[in-house]
C-alpha cells in the first residue's frame, strides 16, 4: 500500500501544507512524515526536503522559520484572508443566491485557505436570516445567458411573480418571452438581464431569479447599432424600475452632493444655485421609485423641470396623502 502511493507523495505533501499551515500555524518535517504515514506513504527526511524544493519551484510559496525546530508554512496564496472574507460577505449578502447555494459556495471558499483560517471565515457566516431568493435554477440561467451572449443567440424563457401563497404566477399567461440578451448586471441586491427590443429600439430588463426555462435559440440576436453603455443605463434606473427616460433638473441642499454623486456618478453635471443649494441635471427613468427618492429628502430636494415630472410628483404625493385621509 505504501509503495503504491509513492507517486502521490508530492501532491499529498502540497495538500498537507495548504490545508494545515499559514503564518500562524506551521509544521515540521517530522510532522509532515507522520501525516504522510497516515495516508499510507512512507518518507524520509531527505526526500521531504527535496519534495519541498520541487514544490517551491512549482510555485508554492513555502517559507521556513527557525526556533528550536525548523517550521514550514504556506506564506501566501492566490487569495489572502481579507479577500476571502470579502467574498464570503458578498455571497452571504447576495439576495439572488439561495441559502443552500450560499452555504455551498462559502464551503468552497473556505477550502482556499488553511483549516484554521477557514474557522475565521465560518464565524462571520450569518446566512440563515438573510433575505434570499427561492429560485435554485438561477445559476443555470446565468450560465445559459452568458453562453447565448457569447454565441450571439436569442433566448426564450418564462417570467413569473409570486402571489400571497408564494406560488408562481406567470406573466403573459405562461407564454414564452423571446429576447436578445445584451448584458447581466447586479443592482440593489438582485441580478438582472438587460435585453434589446429592435421593434421599439428600446432596452428592457428582467430579474434573473424570476426567469424559468431559459433556452438558447438558433436565431441571432437583434442588437442596436449604437454601443450599449451599461453604466449609463443603470444610473437612469431606480431599483431597476423602468419609466420614460427624461432629462430632469433637481435642486439639492449642498450637504446632499455626496448622495447625488453616489446615485448618478461623479461626472453628473452640477452647478451652484446659491450659497445653500446646487442644481443637478441628470437623465432618469421617471418612475414612482425615482419620485419617492426625491420626496425622501423632504425640503432638501426639489424638481425644477420639466413640469410633467413635477406633475407626476404632485400626483404621487396626493395619492399617498389620500391613503391616510
Amino acid at each position: 500500500m505504501k509503495r503504491s502511493n509513492q507517486k502521490l507523495k508530492l501532491m499529498y505533501l502540497a495538500k498537507i501544507l495548504l490545508e494545515n499551515t499559514d503564518e500562524e500555524h506551521t509544521i515540521t518535517v517530522p510532522e509532515m512524515i507522520a501525516e504522510l504515514d497516515k495516508l499510507g506513504i512512507s518518507a524520509e527526511r531527505k526526500s521531504v526536503y527535496d519534495d519541498l524544493e520541487y514544490l517551491r519551484l512549482f510555485g508554492l510559496d513555502i517559507c521556513s522559520r527557525k526556533s528550536r525546530t525548523t517550521d514550514y508554512f504556506i506564506a501566501s496564496r492566490d487569495f489572502e484572508l481579507p479577500e476571502l472574507k470579502l467574498l464570503v460577505d458578498s455571497v452571504q449578502s447576495s439576495k439572488f443566491i439561495t441559502r443552500k447555494k450560499s452555504m455551498e459556495l462559502i464551503s468552497k471558499i473556505e477550502k482556499l485557505t488553511s483549516r484554521e483560517n477557514a474557522k475565521k471565515l465560518h464565524r462571520q457566516v450569518f446566512v440563515t436570516n438573510r433575505i434570499k431568493t427561492l429560485n435554485e435554477l438561477i445559476y443555470y440561467n446565468v450560465d445559459k445567458i452568458h453562453d447565448a451572449i457569447a454565441l450571439d443567440r436569442r433566448i426564450t424563457f418564462r417570467y413569473f411573480d409570486l402571489d400571497l401563497d408564494k406560488k408562481k404566477v406567470y406573466r403573459k399567461n405562461g407564454d414564452k418571452y423571446t429576447e436578445s440578451p445584451v448584458s447581466l448586471t447586479w443592482d440593489d441586491e438582485n441580478y438582472y438581464l438587460i435585453t434589446y427590443k429592435k421593434k421599439y429600439d428600446k432596452y428592457t430588463h428582467y430579474r434573473v431569479d424570476k426567469m424559468e426555462g431559459v433556452e438558447i435559440t438558433d436565431e441571432n440576436r437583434e442588437l442596436s447599432p449604437e454601443p450599449f453603455d451599461i453604466s449609463a443605463y443603470v444610473k437612469t434606473m431606480f431599483r431597476m424600475y423602468s419609466g420614460d427616460e427624461t432629462n430632469v433638473s433637481i435642486r439639492f441642499d449642498n450637504d446632499l452632493v455626496g448622495v447625488v454623486y453616489d446615485r448618478f456618478g461623479i461626472d453628473v453635471p452640477v452647478m451652484k444655485d446659491d450659497d445653500r443649494h446646487f442644481i443637478c441635471r441628470a437623465k432618469v427613468a421617471v418612475s414612482p421609485h425615482f419620485l419617492s427618492w426625491i420626496m425622501s429628502f423632504g425640503d432638501k430636494a426639489k424638481i425644477i423641470s420639466p413640469q410633467s415630472v413635477i406633475d407626476d410628483l404632485y400626483e404621487l404625493a396626493a395619492k399617498a396623502k389620500s391613503n391616510y385621509d
